[in-house]
C-alpha cells in the first residue's frame, strides 16, 4: 500500500494525469495527439488542462511515473495496423489483387464528412437537418452515437419524430454514392461520383439504442405512433430496447418484485446462460434460501438448448414489460426522468 504523507495532494489520475503529460509537449506534438482522440475525449482533456495548469512538480513526476508504468505493460502491435496490412498484402499479391482482397476485409469506416458531425452539438445538428427530408434525417441520426442522436431527435419537429425512428429501424445499406450526395447536401459542396461499397447503418438495434436515450414521455408517444404504422417493427424495437441482460440495471426493489412473480423453473433455465454478475444481482434480490435453491438447481441441470434459454429469458422480459406498463415496477435505463 502506498505511503500516505500528511499534507501531500492525492496523485493525479485519469484525464488529469493525461492533461499534465499533454501540457509538457509543444503545440505541434500535442496537436498530433489530440487529432487521434474522440470529441468527448478532447473536451474532457481541455477542461483538465485548465485545471492542472498550476500543479506542483511532485505531481508532475507522479503523472509521468504513472504513464511510464502503464506504457511498459502495453505493446504497439495495433499501431499503424492498416498501413502495415496494406503494405504486406501489396508486396505479397500485387497492387490489383491486394486491392480486391482489402476491399472485402477492411472494416467499414464512417464517411469523413459525416464523421465531422461528431464534433457538433445536438442543437447544431438539428438546425442543419431540420429542413431536410426525413430519410436524410434518419441517415444522419444513424451515423451518430445513440445519446447524441436521441438529443437531436427530440429537437426536431415532433411530427417527424415517429417517421425518423421508423426509417432508422428499416434503414438498409446506404450506398457510397448516396452518402456522397448527402455530404454535399449537408455541406453545400459539389457532388462526388466516387464508387464504393454500401455503408450499413441503422436497423432496429440502432433505433432501440436511440429510443433508450429519449425521455420517457417522448418514447411512449413515438413508439405508439410507430406501432400504428408497423406493429412488427415497433415490437422488434421494443424487444431490443430491453433485453435480459438489462435486468442488471434495475434497482433491487423493482428486480425483487419481478423475481417474485417469475416461476422458479423458468428462472433456472433463463439463468443458465447468463454472467455470474447478473446471477449475483438477481440472487441478492431473493431470500438466501430461495437463491441457494436456484443456484443448486442450475448446477445440477445438464446442458440446456440455447433456444430454451432464450425462450425463458423472453418470457421473463415479457412479464417485466407487462408489470412496467401496469406501473408495478420501473425498468432501468430511464434514470433522467423524475416526477
Amino acid at each position: 500500500m502506498a505511503e500516505i504523507v500528511p499534507g501531500r495532494p492525492e496523485a493525479l489520475k485519469g484525464s488529469a494525469a493525461a492533461a499534465v503529460l499533454l501540457m509538457l509537449f509543444d503545440e505541434d506534438e500535442a496537436a498530433q495527439i489530440l487529432a487521434r482522440l474522440e470529441p468527448d475525449e478532447v473536451r474532457q482533456l481541455g477542461y483538465a488542462m485548465y485545471d492542472v495548469a498550476d500543479v506542483a512538480p511532485d505531481e508532475v513526476n507522479e503523472a509521468l511515473d504513472h504513464f511510464v508504468n502503464k506504457a511498459k505493460r502495453r505493446t504497439t502491435i495495433g499501431y499503424g495496423a492498416t498501413r502495415h496490412i496494406r503494405g504486406a498484402m501489396t508486396k505479397a499479391l500485387g497492387e490489383e489483387r491486394a486491392e480486391t482482397i482489402l476491399a472485402r476485409i477492411t472494416p467499414p469506416t464512417r464517411s469523413t464528412k459525416l464523421e465531422m458531425l461528431k464534433w457538433m452539438d445536438a442543437k447544431e445538428i438539428a438546425a442543419l437537418i431540420e429542413a431536410e427530408h426525413p430519410q436524410i434525417m434518419a441517415i444522419v441520426l444513424a451515423h451518430l452515437e445513440a445519446p447524441v442522436a436521441a438529443d437531436v431527435l427530440q429537437l426536431l419537429p415532433s411530427e417527424y419524430q415517429e417517421e425518423i425512428v421508423y426509417r432508422i429501424a428499416t434503414l438498409g445499406p446506404v450506398s457510397t454514392e448516396a452518402l456522397d450526395d448527402l455530404e454535399q447536401l449537408l455541406l453545400r459542396g459539389s457532388p462526388s461520383k466516387k464508387q464504393g461499397a454500401a455503408s450499413q447503418r441503422g436497423g432496429t438495434v440502432e433505433a432501440a439504442a436511440i429510443m433508450n436515450n429519449v425521455r420517457k414521455d417522448n418514447e411512449q408517444r413515438i413508439m405508439k405512433a410507430v406501432a400504428k404504422r408497423d406493429k412488427i417493427i415497433a415490437q422488434t424495437i421494443e424487444e431490443e430496447m430491453f433485453v435480459f441482460d438489462n435486468l442488471i440495471d434495475m434497482d433491487d426493489k423493482n428486480l425483487g418484485t419481478l423475481m417474485r412473480t417469475v416461476d422458479s423453473q423458468v428462472l433456472v433455465v433463463a439463468l443458465k446462460g447468463t454472467t455470474d454478475m447478473l446471477k449475483g444481482k438477481i440472487f441478492t434480490c431473493m431470500s438466501a434460501r430461495a437463491a441457494q435453491a436456484i443456484a443448486d438447481e442450475i448446477e445440477e441441470r445438464g446442458p440446456i438448448r440455447l433456444a430454451e434459454v432464450i425462450d425463458a429469458q423472453k418470457l421473463i422480459i415479457a412479464t417485466a414489460r407487462r408489470m412496467a406498463d401496469a406501473g408495478t415496477i420501473m425498468l432501468g435505463g430511464k434514470g433522467n426522468d423524475f416526477v
